[in-house]
């Protein structure tokens, strides 16, 4: 679905970015262009950039436990 409708972002473009390495609004912000006219999006936009962080951090944990269990 569309979050920004200023820049035609759509949550699949923001969770690859975020898995992509993009760690903050700010990034999401230069990458993407979210946030940068409107702001309306912003919430939204933060919410997935939270989300897609919590998911790669388990992701990341998965493998470190992954690595030290071998």
């Amino acid at each position: 679905m569309y979050v920004c409708i200023c820049k035609a972002v759509t949550d699949r473009q923001i969770s690859q970015a975020v898995a992509d390495g993009v760690s903050s609004m700010r990034e999401l912000r230069m990458t993407l262009g979210v946030a940068s006219c409107c702001g309306k999006c912003a919430p939204d936009a933060r919410a997935l950039l939270l989300e897609g962080l919590a998911r790669r951090k388990e992701s990341e944990r998965q493998v470190i436990w992954l690595t030290t269990a071998a």
